[in-house]
Parts: C-alpha cells; sequence; structure tokens
C-alpha cells in the first residue's frame, strides 16, 4: 500500500515536472477568440468589449463572467430593443451552442469595462480573462481602438 501511494506521488511530480498532467478536470475552455476589441472612450467613461467566441465542444458552453487587471469592473451586458427603446441591462451568464458562434457587438451582447486602472490609448491591447461555468477560463488580448474607429 505504502509503495503504491510512493509510486503515487513519484509519477505525479515527474509528470508535472515535464508537463504531463493526468487530471480528470477540464482541460481548457475548447472556445477560440476572435475580433476582440474595446472601444476606447476619453476620461474614466465606460468602455464597450466586443469578441466573437466560437464553441469548439460538441455541447453548449456557458460564459458566466469576465475580469481584467487594467479594470476595476467588467460585466457582461446585453443591448435589446423593447418597444422601440434600446435598453442595455446586465446578464448573468451568456449560452455558446455546441459548435456555435456568439458574437459580442454593438447593439447586442457587449462587456461593459468600468474603472480603468490606467489610462489606456487606441493600439494598446488589454487582457481579458473570460470565466465559463465549468471552471475553465480563456485570457483574450483586446486592442483598444479610437471611439470613431470601424468594429
Amino acid at each position: 500500500m505504502k509503495r503504491r501511494l510512493l509510486g503515487r506521488i513519484v509519477y505525479a511530480i515527474l509528470g508535472a515536472s515535464l508537463g504531463v498532467w493526468t487530471s480528470a478536470a477540464p482541460v481548457g475552455p475548447q472556445i477560440q477568440a476572435s475580433q476582440a476589441w474595446i472601444r476606447w472612450l476619453p476620461a474614466d467613461l465606460p468602455s464597450g468589449g466586443y469578441v466573437t467566441l466560437r464553441n469548439l465542444r460538441n455541447e453548449p458552453h456557458t460564459l458566466t463572467s469576465a475580469s481584467s487587471p487594467d479594470f476595476g469592473a467588467v460585466s457582461l451586458h446585453q443591448t435589446r430593443n423593447v418597444h422601440g427603446v434600446s435598453q442595455m441591462s446586465p446578464v448573468d451568464s451568456i449560452v455558446i451552442a455546441a459548435h456555435g458562434t456568439l458574437q459580442f457587438a454593438p447593439g447586442g451582447y457587449h462587456m461593459m469595462l468600468m474603472q480603468p486602472t490606467h489610462a489606456l490609448h487606441p493600439g494598446d491591447h488589454v487582457p481579458i480573462i473570460l470565466g465559463f461555468a465549468d471552471g475553465t477560463s480563456l485570457q483574450v488580448s483586446f486592442e483598444v481602438r479610437a471611439a470613431d474607429a470601424a468594429p
């Protein structure tokens, strides 16, 4: 029994040192991110974050959070047209269908980026960490673009 336990410990140490991992935990979100950008606004005005996410899995994947070291608060939002009036509201999660694509775009889903921790300028890149319901995360680099730049 002790020999088996010792063998598992040695295997785990060697596996970790060689970059081999045999955990049953999720390895990654299996999400591809593209066209990630932030609309830059002056001063401390909230900025919008946009990205296209593609789910490579055979089952739906649920986005539950976003965070960034460059902003004090990041939240998921959706803009909807209700009786001819555009309304923006926070959402707790967004399901990405199996093999589906979710586009964050002006007038739809987006990230609200508030309380910048330092001055940002067009051309900068900001890391945003996307969190998923299964505990995985994905760090994506978002390009800061001028407010009048085309998406």
